[in-house]
């Protein structure tokens, strides 16, 4: 609970493991893992210190200083290193320090008016900074401390809002205000290319996936009055599919409150694939659409639009697979074969087997895969951080959970976590959950999908609506042949 300073941590593989993290009253605002999982950092109330939690020896450290800014921590992709933006003496500073023992390896000032954000590169030889939004500045530093470039696109205007690097470090992509992202080369530190982000498609070689609303006909003569909840919940919600639009195409665009803070617009959200063939982003004043751009040619591949704004989106991390969610109760997933749009499965759908026991990670159960259960009481309103790593040895996926009660009713939620399973090969996909239904009786058009993130095997998703998350793997049937198309292939 921030109010109160709490965070609590389970074990997904061990259920009667539990965690409680107090931190009294020096309060909480942010909470996040270690690479290795062993450790929690909690920033304490106006960034006084961050402490640093052991989960093994139950040891404790303090590093001061952090500043408040977009993105002041990050970790080296081996999680040897992390680097620390701080603020001393009315000026920015990072920190190195090294993750074993957390001893400060190196400090260096920064020449930025207020620093926003750091990066790592995935080599975790370059260290990106950038400044506030009003002046455009992105640094690269050495990992001891030396400015290796600084690049500039424009002054006068809005600068950067986001930073992505490619999995090989090769790119860096700078997302700015102006809605274009410009692409930086590793040997000079130079642009390479600049994408723009039309609101009108034109090009007839680009492929615009639409998503229309499709409603299944009823049969109103079977109907049963009243319907029970998990089929009113069918039926109340709609379900869409993927069209292919022609050219040209006009994207919905949104208008920005000149007036206001934090305008939307700007390259608000970017990512890589993991391959280093796609670039994904999303323009804030065209929210419902997501550009797919093929880094090898430098040109746009693919454009989606949805129905509704889109709230974040993630590419797996085993392969070119985009998932995207919008707020509603639909996943849609996205590759070079094609895009599919999946429902959240409700307590209606839920074709898991319902039983107290299961064969231990390693396994093989009667369907393929090896299940682990985790099942616990759930108070409205949850904030869950949840993040693609290892949380503890042998376990595939951490969560860690701040509870802030709001005298909702207590909801027992049972979770299931697919920690093997078979190759992902076709478009055929299923999500399956396992919300307990003596207690949740969620309908499909129940859960409102506000976030998500991979497990970092590939196989399975986290899904976290207002008051509940849950855990659904996908199935897929096998098909003979490569399990994806190849770029330029649309299916």
């Amino acid at each position: 609970m921030y109010k109160r300073g709490l965070v609590q941590v389970w074990s997904l593989e061990q259920p009667e493991w539990h965690c409680r993290i107090d931190e009294g009253s020096a309060g909480l605002v942010a909470s996040c893992w270690s690479p290795d999982g062993r450790h929690i950092l909690n920033t304490t109330e106006f960034h006084l210190r961050i402490t640093v939690w052991s989960l093994c020896t139950k040891s404790v450290s303090y590093i001061k200083y952090p500043k408040a800014c977009q993105q002041g921590i990050s970790f080296t992709r081996d999680g040897r290193y992390l680097a620390l933006a701080e603020r001393r003496d009315c000026k920015d500073h990072v920190s190195i320090f090294v993750c074993s023992d957390w001893q400060l390896l190196r400090h260096f000032d920064t020449e930025t008016q207020d620093l926003a954000g750091i990066e790592w590169a995935p080599n975790g030889c370059v260290l990106a900074v950038w400044d506030t939004c009003l002046e455009y500045k992105v640094l690269l530093y050495s990992l001891d401390g030396r400015l290796l470039s600084a690049y500039c696109a424009y002054e006068w205007s809005l600068g950067v809002k986001s930073v992505a690097w490619s999995p090989s470090s090769q790119f860096l992509a700078v997302g700015s205000y102006d809605g274009k992202v410009r692409i930086l080369n590793h040997v000079t530190w130079k642009m390479i290319t600049e994408f723009g982000h039309p609101a009108t498609v034109t090009n007839p070689k680009i492929v615009v996936y639409k998503e229309a609303e499709k409603n299944p006909r009823l049969a109103l003569g079977r109907l049963a009055f009243p319907p029970p909840r998990a089929a009113a919940g069918a039926a109340s919600s709609t379900e869409s599919k993927y069209e292919i639009a022609s050219v040209p195409v006009s994207l919905q665009t949104l208008k920005p409150v000149a007036d206001r803070a934090n305008p939307k617009v700007g390259i608000g959200a970017l990512a890589f694939s993991p391959d280093n063939y796609f670039l994904a982003t999303r323009n804030d004043s065209v929210p419902n659409a997501v550009w797919i751009w093929d880094i090898q040619k430098l040109k746009l591949f693919v454009v989606l639009e949805q129905l509704s704004p889109v709230r974040s989106f993630q590419w797996d991390p085993q392969q070119p697979r985009l998932a995207i969610c919008t707020g509603g109760n639909k996943v849609y997933l996205w590759s070079p074969a094609g895009c599919v749009s999946v429902q959240v499965p409700g307590e209606g759908e839920c074709r898991v087997p319902r039983t107290s026991s299961w064969p231990a990670a390693g396994g093989t159960p009667a369907d393929g895969h090896s299940l682990a259960r985790l099942h616990y009481c759930l108070e409205c309103e949850a904030r869950v951080t949840a993040r693609p790593q290892r949380a503890l040895p042998g376990i595939g996926l951490g969560l860690a959970v701040s509870l802030g009660c709001k005298k909702a009713p207590r909801a027992d939620l049972g979770l299931w976590l697919g920690l093997s399973g078979p190759v992902l090969c076709s478009w055929s996909v299923v999500l399956r959950s396992a919300f307990n239904p003596l207690a949740t009786c969620l309908s499909p058009g129940d859960f409102q999908v506000l976030s998500l993130c991979w497990h970092f095997s590939g196989d399975s998703l986290a899904l976290l609506s207002k008051d509940h998350f849950c855990l659904c793997f996908l199935e897929t049937e096998e098909r003979v042949g490569t399990a994806f198309g190849r770029p330029g292939d649309h299916t």
